[in-house]
């Protein structure tokens, strides 16, 4: 048998599982071989099996899976199919099984409740998911209920019942007063498990009428608090006579002085219980007791130790925490309530059960044709649960035969499989306390052998190590490998070789005689297949001279040497470290090619030098040390900048080079770093010195290259740490022979400026580039594609040359010379420009046009010939205008609109047209020129559209039973008006609607007389208009018939007949009436409107006005913006309830449209006015900063700010000191209170079971939900605003005051209370 082995970690498998599987057959993760091999469906990502949702939030039920070819999903609702398509709520998500539901836009999350269940299909089979059970979150309202006072003699035990509503899932509970304080907690007293508040034994401390208990429900982000629960503790000492009037004779005289009790518990009760807790969860045990003294609570386990690393104690040991409970901690628990006068003790019998958990899961399986295999399935659970198997998601009792598969209990055994022996399996293990779903596949695969490793691959090893050459494969059923050496060698064996699982050939011991071309041949009895790779040995980098110890004393120089030899096909770095780290960034260490050099050696240079070199196949080292020691006394050092160098000479002087050498002057103890060499050129810039180049501070001489035609003097200048020295003297002058340019102009372009030239431009050549005298330019030029001769001209050093008389755009070859006295430059490269572009010559043809609806057209063009466009294609503009409106038939100014369509594009969109309107356009094209001729006019019509709604509705003539209607047609009717819809009702004084009636009206009326109405009653009306598409929008408006004082007593409401609603009322124009059942809902208050909107526009301001009708204390805002635009509508508060504004900055010369609101009320706005801006016209100006009476309103403005700087800094001194606010606030009925997710904070609530409408400016909506953005109040509005603030624990600090409510309208609403959560949260 060939010898296996393991590859090491440098050399890393290339082949990787796809999955867990029984037999040897493994699928590498190659990203070309999973396109190609089919897999059964595997579910990747699913919901949890209890998934609680927010109500007020879209249900998403993940599920997802992979699978080759992609699955398809389905899902089951309540066992039965479930089908989406036929729920406009419910969508799936594109390439996925993921479930959307809609709640946002009108679902409702209850109706949504059940159990679901995916399934991803494909022909492999199907995978399931496990039953996803959706339930909405609830958080319930607290059940009224009438508290008493708790009258409690000192020294006795109490305990305050919560009670929370039963929340899903459960909410938290904790306690606070009246400030948003949480009650302290003692040994004495405590919270319980199930929110009570216990008192061992009561203290006169204890007396206060604020026990308030909370219950936070997070997934809905709600807070509900409990009535406030009073406790009076009674001393005996202060008894009173107030007191003793609330109390029996008995209770009086009958009492005794405070006096020590033993313990007595108050939960659990009797003296023994019993307790059951699923496996994996915390166990949480608890034991409160009243005495007095307080008892002090202890934990034993009977027959056992409590699990000191899983074991808590909590709530002042009161409750017994074990986390990760197992069946071993099944058992007794007692605790021990003990204080001085005695003991009392309780018994808790645990069991712990177990939902199943996996002992073994089953794992996917991967087979080829014949061969055998098993799924196993092993579960435990207390008590232990069943088995059953599926297959795709079918009982396996009633799926179809297959004559490989046997089921014995927890395990399916395949035998001699084939491909149609695929399928997914499921084992459900279950028992009374959970179940266990698991997904695993049968994946039978018949493939011939691939390798997947690259073929001619090259591995490169140094001699005398491993050499690991790669054959990864695969193959179903799993191929076999053998290797050859050589096209015509044998097949490798023998010790000197090892044979890896995966296909590897491992050499242990590479020699030079391995190297050669290998050859990997995998086979089954599908097919065979070979790759043969190269392998190469190499010699051995090595150091033949190591660094050796040093000794240096201090400011020194020290060098370490590193010889190397190495492999002439490998290319080696040599890295020196020093104390196994970098080198300092410090200049005085100079690295050469084989040595280190430290100049000026200092004390923290001492320490240990490597040298490294590293190949790509290895790597080698060695290390010497230094040691720095101290030099001799020397007199006190000045460091100064160096002396400039001298003696400056030239030698080696040829045309293109020279050497130049010097004498570095005196360093002043500073070492000269290096040396910058400066050239002057006293031919074309005398007296101006230019940097040539630097050099180290070792080097002296310097190679320099030269260019032709310049007179050169050279200067030094050496550098220290200090600075520069001095320039040296100049060295002596040396012109260099002229030569003709070595390099041409750069940039060169041909563009024309005519349609009849062509401009060549090019950069010049600077300084010394010229080479010599004569600078000149030969600039050459023909017309591209023809046979035409080249066309030159030289000219002087300029940068630009017109060629005149080109046809009009046609491609040129250009290229610029330089030249000068001495000759010509190298030839230059050509490039390629245009003569000058002509405006084209035809207009786009076959021009048509598609409307895709009232607003939108496509419109489509044949391309011009590209010879016509007569220069660069940019484009295409489309000109279009509307003609006339089709439904009043009338012209008015054309205002052109232009698209511009970059490209050779043939097509483009009409957006923002109007509907029900005549247009026409026209196509041109475009180049660089300029634009060509249009094309034909073309005429299309857009469809009708929905109207805008009716310009006016006034209610007039009101009397005792009728109203009178008039109103305006549509601004833009948009197609053909068919018909009005009136749709009114009647608001009572508690502002409730009342039956909706609906009226439709022909289009040719614009009034109309309703009669029969009730007296001196309050109807709301919703008017609009209608095309043959559809309804507009509409606008509302309200009015009141007339009270008759004198017949009021004699005066009934109109007769209502059983299921007839309302008697009829009798109209002018006889329309037919639609009722609905006169049943009264909840709503806002109708009454307050804002209407006649009036505007006086200037030039650049606006005066807005406007009627209100509502109650006091409004405050208002204005909405602008450009009429006919799509943008957003700007907002400007008003200050104060005025009913005025100015609006400013205005465009002169536009129109815009401006609407009216008023802030608290959603929805609450004016209908929409229009007016515009005058033209601009020029003013004189006038220097205000001058005038007189402009500089006496500054001084008085800056008198008057600092009178209100000085009172607001006395009020604020005074400020935040108020008293709380009156303690009926405190006591008012629990409310809901909805918390904001950003800052914590609690938003406006009203009553739930007196149904009283809404506060004005209450964003609650009807379902006592709110939206996590919709709570605008916070800690800012009591008190001193943001100078609040909280204790560690996250409770308020400081007195705070209510805000100020406004008078309710009907006198029946709730008070409101400030209810800052940020405390809460912080106890939760």
């Amino acid at each position: 048998m060939m010898k296996k082995k393991s590859i090491p970690a440098s050399k890393p498998f290339l082949i990787l599982f796809l999955c867990q599987i029984i037999s040897a057959l493994d699928v590498p993760l190659d990203s070309k071989l999973l396109e190609e091999l089919s897999q059964p469906p595997t579910i990747t990502h699913q919901s949890p099996k209890d998934y609680i949702v927010d109500p007020r939030e879209n249900i998403v039920i993940q599920c997802e899976a992979k699978g080759k070819p992609p699955p398809s999903f389905s899902w089951t609702r309540n066992g039965t199919h479930f089908d989406i398509d036929k729920d406009a709520q419910v969508t799936m998500k594109p390439n996925s099984g993921t479930l959307v539901i809609n709640i946002m836009n009108g679902g409702k999350a209850e109706a949504y409740e059940g159990v679901y269940q995916c399934t991803a299909r494909n022909e492999r089979g199907a995978a399931i998911s496990n039953n996803i059970v959706i339930r909405p979150s609830r958080s319930p309202l607290w059940t009224k209920e009438k508290l008493e006072p708790h009258h409690v003699r000192e020294g006795d035990s109490l305990v305050l019942h919560c009670r929370p509503p039963v929340g899903l899932p459960p909410p938290i509970i904790f306690w606070m007063d009246n400030a948003f304080q949480r009650l302290p907690q003692s040994e004495r007293v405590s919270q319980g498990l199930n929110g009570d508040l216990y008192f061992s034994n009561v203290q006169p401390e204890d007396t206060r009428e604020d026990y308030i208990c909370y219950a936070r429900f997070n997934h809905t982000q709600t807070i509900q608090q409990k009535q406030p629960i009073s406790v009076k503790v009674f001393s005996m000492d202060s008894l009173n006579d107030t007191i003793a009037a609330n109390l029996s004779d008995t209770d009086i005289y009958g009492a005794k002085p405070v006096t020590e009790r033993q313990p007595v518990l108050l939960t659990p009760t009797g003296s023994t219980s019993t307790k059951v807790e699923l496996r994996g969860n915390v166990l949480l045990l608890e034991c409160i007791a009243a005495g007095l003294p307080t008892p002090v609570i202890r934990w034993i386990k009977e027959g056992g130790e409590l699990p000191s690393n899983r074991t808590f104690f909590e709530n002042f040991k009161k409750t017994l925490k074990i986390i990760d409970v197992s069946e071993a901690d099944s058992g007794n628990y007692k605790c021990i309530a003990r204080n001085t006068l005695g003991s009392v003790h309780h018994v808790i019998s645990v069991t712990v059960k177990a939902a199943p958990y996996w002992i073994t899961a089953p794992r996917n399986l991967v087979l080829s044709p014949g061969e055998d295999g098993t799924l196993i399935c092993r579960a435990n659970g207390n008590p232990k649960p069943s088995i059953s198997w599926l297959a795709n998601g079918v009982p396996i009792a009633i799926a179809p035969e297959d004559p490989s598969r046997k089921v014995d209990g927890d395990t399916i055994i395949f035998s001699h499989v084939q491909e149609r022996s695929s399928a997914v399996y499921q084992c459900n293990a279950s028992n009374e306390y959970g179940y266990l779903l698991a997904n695993a596949f049968v994946n039978v695969l018949a493939e011939p052998p691939r390798i997947l490793t690259p073929a001619n691959k090259l591995y490169q090893v140094i001699a005398d190590s491993p050499a690991l050459l790669d054959c990864a494969y695969f193959g179903s059923p799993k191929p076999e490998i053998e290797w050859f050496k050589g096209v015509k060698g044998s097949i490798l064996r023998g010790n000197e070789y090892v044979f890896h699982d995966n296909g590897t050939l491992e050499i242990p011991v590479a020699q030079k005689d391995s190297t050669g071309t290998y050859t990997c041949v995998a086979r089954n009895e599908l097919g065979k297949i070979q790759n043969e790779v190269h392998l190469e040995i190499k010699d051995p980098t090595m150091i033949i001279k190591q660094p050796e110890y040093k000794v240096v004393q201090r400011y020194g120089q020290v060098s370490f040497e590193c010889i190397i030899k190495h492999d002439s096909t490998l290319l080696p770095t040599v890295i020196w470290l020093k104390d196994n780290d970098e080198l300092p960034d410090d200049e005085r260490f100079l690295v050469g090619k084989d040595n280190l050099t430290i100049m000026n050696v200092t004390d923290k240079d001492d320490g240990t030098y490597t040298c490294i070199v590293n190949t790509t196949l290895d790597s080698v080292s060695a290390s010497a040390v230094l040691t720095v020691v101290a030099a001799p006394p020397t007199p006190a050092i000045i460091y100064a900048r160096p002396n400039p160098p001298f003696d400056l000479e030239l030698t080696g002087q040829l045309e293109r080079s020279i050497e130049l050498s010097w004498i570095p002057g005196d360093e002043n103890n500073s070492p000269i770093t290096h040396f910058v060499i400066e050239y002057e050129d006293g031919l074309h810039e005398p007296g101006v010195w230019h940097y040539q180049t630097e050099v180290p501070g070792t080097q002296t001489t310097v190679q320099l290259k030269l260019s032709p035609y310049v007179n050169y003097s050279f200067r030094v200048v050496a550098v220290n740490k200090i600075g520069r020295s001095q320039p040296s003297e100049p060295s002596e002058q040396y012109l260099t022979k002229s030569a003709s340019p070595d390099e041409n102009p750069a940039n060169v372009q041909g563009i024309g400026s005519e349609p009849d030239n062509l401009v060549i431009t090019w950069e010049s050549l600077k300084g010394f580039q010229s080479n010599g005298p004569g600078l000149q330019y030969k600039v050459s030029w023909r017309q591209k594609d023809v046979d035409d001769e080249w066309t030159s001209v030289i000219v002087a050093n300029v940068s630009k040359y017109i060629v005149s008389g080109t046809p009009t755009f046609v491609p040129y070859e250009i290229k610029v010379q330089a030249l000068n006295d001495l000759g010509y430059a190298p030839e230059p490269s050509e490039v390629i420009g245009h003569s000058g572009e002509d405006l084209p010559m035809v207009a786009p043809g076959n021009v048509q046009v598609h409307v895709i609806n009232s607003t939108l057209a496509k419109v489509h063009w044949d391309p011009v010939p590209l010879k016509t466009v007569r220069g660069h294609l940019q484009g295409y503009k489309v000109y279009y205008w509307k003609v006339q409106s089709l439904s009043r038939r009338s012209r008015r100014h054309v205002e052109k609109k232009i698209l511009t369509f970059r490209g050779n594009k043939t097509f483009g969109m009409l957006p923002g047209l109007e509907p029900y309107s005549s247009y026409k356009l026209n196509v041109r094209v475009v180049n660089g020129k300029g634009e060509g001729p249009a094309s034909p006019d073309k005429v299309f019509k857009t469809p009708e559209g929905v109207p805008s709604s009716p310009s006016y509705l006034k209610i007039t003539n009101p009397t005792l039973d009728s109203l009178t209607l008039e109103w305006g047609s549509p601004t833009h009717p948009n197609g053909v008006l068919t018909s009005y819809i009136l749709k009114f009702q009647p608001i009572n004084n508690t502002h409730e609607l009342g039956p909706l009636v609906e009226i439709r009206i022909p289009a040719n009326e614009s009034s109309l007389i309703l009669k029969n109405l009730n007296y001196s009653t309050r109807y709301k009306f919703y008017f609009n208009a209608q095309t043959s598409v559809g309804s507009g929008s509409q606008i509302t408006e309200e009015a009141v018939t007339i009270m008759d004082e004198g017949k009021m007593a004699g005066i009934l409401h109109p007769a209502v007949v059983a299921g007839k609603g309302y008697s009829e009322i009798l109209f002018a124009t006889s329309p037919v009436m639609h009722t609905v059942r006169p049943t009264f809902y909840k709503v806002q208050p109708l009454y307050p409107r804002i209407r006649n909107v009036t505007t006086a526009a200037a030039e650049t301001y606006a005066n807005i006005s406007w009627e209100y009708e509502g109650p006091d204390h409004a405050n208002f805002y204005v909405e602008y913006g450009v009429a006919g635009s799509k943008e957003d509508w700007k907002k400007e508060i008003v200050n104060g309830s005025r009913s005025f504004f100015v609006l400013k900055g205005l465009t002169p010369g536009t129109a815009y449209k401006v609407r009216v609101g008023a802030e608290g009320l959603s929805g609450f706005r004016s209908s929409e006015d229009v007016f515009e801006t005058g033209p601009a016209m020029a003013s004189r100006q006038v220097d205000i900063a001058t005038q007189g009476w402009f500089i006496g309103l500054m001084c008085a403005v800056a008198l008057l700010i600092l009178i209100l700087l000085i009172v607001c800094f006395i009020r604020r001194n005074k400020g935040g000191k108020y008293p709380v606010k009156e303690k009926e606030d405190a006591h008012a009925d629990p409310e809901i209170q909805p918390m904001k997710e950003d800052d914590g904070t609690f938003g406006e609530y009203s009553d739930a079971e007196d149904h009283k409408p809404l506060k004005k400016g209450s964003r609650t909506p009807s379902d006592r939900t709110v939206k996590k953005e919709d709570s605008d109040d916070s800690l800012v509005d009591y008190g001193e605003g943001v100078n609040g603030q909280f204790n560690e624990d996250g409770s308020f600090i400081g007195q705070y005051s209510g805000k100020k409510e406004k008078e309710p309208a009907e006198g029946n609403e709730s008070s409101e209370a400030p209810s800052p959560v940020n405390a809460m949260n912080s106890f939760v």
